[in-house]
């Protein structure tokens, strides 16, 4: 069974011979091919080759096209450094004033230099794996990116001095989104994911109004497209269950925060669940035997079709046997299983 029937099967609640791991891995992944971070930003065969590398060497179930969450902003405007081996840095906000939304214009993926380099990494992903393990493109939601143009606090301050202006933000943002995703369909993509991590820091009541029909948006047209969706918030959404899984996502990720049980109780059958263990104090700074318990506690109260993954990206420096623990505790999963089967039906 290969990566990309392991994950269509679980989806669909049928059997697979060990859950699906769909860590996320960003600077993990670069530093491990002995890369700096600024080429796996800005230079998409060094992507390419970082989670090919990871993908066989940890056991995972999915490649993917994530880096930072600047690509679309960089493309329309925003000036972004980008050190040796740093993360990202924003120099300043595009959106200084509420009157600078009016130069805003949208980009064509294809045009856009940060947009088209991750169109070329799904690319040669689709050539090097395609129809064997997922791949994974990914946008920004629409209150992420107008964060990322307006500066967070600016942007809180907003949804409540402004909000019409904010709405207005956001529709120019779902267009974006939307070209991009379709776009990485169109290049090989089999999963959109979107991070929305500015949507964990409001209420359920702005999250209706500002996150939730923007994403509903941009899933219906990686639905359209043929493609899975995969909704990442980072923090503590507990109080967003119910409407998270309005979002039309099929994979919504859980930080460590969220309980488990909770979420399996909120979502039912669907969307599938992803996470959640703690992915500092499990992953980074945890023992072998901690991240397998973990592992399995997330797979014993997720639901049947929950997929394994840390909260949030695998921290740099994660002792590499803590990922193999996780990918031990995944076939011993199945094991237990089959030894459940034919115990009832010897009984």
């Amino acid at each position: 069974m290969n990566s990309l029937e392991r994950l269509t099967r679980r989806l669909h609640g049928e059997a697979v011979d060990r859950p699906p791991n769909l860590d996320i891995m960003m600077t993990f992944a670069a530093h491990y091919i002995g890369q700096p971070l600024s080429r796996y930003y800005l230079d998409y065969r060094v992507l390419c080759e970082a989670n090919l590398a990871v993908l066989e060497d940890f056991d995972l179930d999915i490649v993917q096209a994530i880096s930072d969450p600047f690509r679309e902003a960089a493309d329309l405007g925003l000036e972004v450094e980008f050190p040796g081996d740093g993360l990202p840095v924003r120099r300043a906000p595009l959106l200084a004033e509420p009157a600078d939304l009016g130069r805003l214009k949208p980009v064509e993926p294809g045009t856009g230099r940060r947009m088209s380099d991750r169109l070329a990494a799904i690319r040669l992903f689709q050539e090097q794996v395609g129809g064997q393990v997922p791949i994974m493109g990914w946008v920004e939601g629409a209150l992420a990116e107008a964060a990322d143009l307006r500066g967070e606090g600016r942007l809180l301050m907003d949804l409540h001095d402004r909000p019409d202006w904010v709405r207005e933000l956001l529709e120019l943002c779902t267009e974006v989104a939307v070209a991009f995703a379709r776009a990485q369909v169109q290049a090989g993509a089999d999963i959109v994911g979107l991070g929305d991590a500015i949507a964990s820091q409001i209420s359920p009541q702005m999250y209706r109004q500002f996150a939730l029909p923007y994403e509903q948006r941009i899933f219906a047209a990686v639905h359209d497209m043929g493609a899975l969706a995969r909704l990442h918030i980072c923090g503590n959404t507990t109080h967003l269950l119910p409407w998270l899984a309005q979002s039309g996502a099929d994979i919504i990720d859980l930080d460590w925060m969220v309980d488990i049980r909770s979420a399996a109780r909120c979502f039912g059958d669907y969307p599938a669940i992803c996470g959640n263990f703690d992915p500092v104090a499990i992953m980074l700074q945890g023992t072998p035997e901690q991240v397998r318990e973990a592992t399995l506690y997330c797979l014993q109260w997720g639901g049947p079709r929950c997929l394994s993954a840390a909260g949030c990206e695998i921290p740099d420096g994660t002792p590499h046997q803590n990922l193999l623990a996780q990918a031990q505790a995944l076939r011993e999963s199945s094991q237990r299983i089959c030894e459940q089967i034919i115990e009832g039906v010897q009984v």
